[in-house]
């Protein structure tokens, strides 16, 4: 089995399901296309351990197709983005 997301024209996550493994195919068609032709959206694979996409896509992450990665929503006390792992870097300091 694999994760999908399935995005919106604003590259927003809006839904994540679980799918048919990617290396199989749905009528010769490859899961990520044959998804996005049924729903009439982007869907682009997705996975836990972080290995497609930098990180599991969730209900709001946005997609950035030059990094073709997931990013989270930024969080309020974010000081940085970390271009590598395309996660946000926080804040834990109150003052801030």
């Amino acid at each position: 089995m694999a994760h999908y997301a399935f995005i919106d024209e604003n590259n927003i996550v809006v839904e994540v399901i679980t799918g048919i493994d990617e290396t199989d195919t749905i009528d010769g068609i490859e899961p990520e296309i044959w998804y996005a032709e049924n729903r009439s959206m982007m869907c682009k694979r997705t996975s836990y351990n972080g290995n497609v996409r930098k990180n599991f896509a969730g209900i709001g992450y946005t997609y950035d197709p030059e990094r073709d990665a997931f990013i989270p929503p930024r969080p309020d006390n974010a000081i940085s983005f970390d271009e590598e792992t395309c996660q946000w870097v926080i804040s834990w300091d109150s003052n801030e």
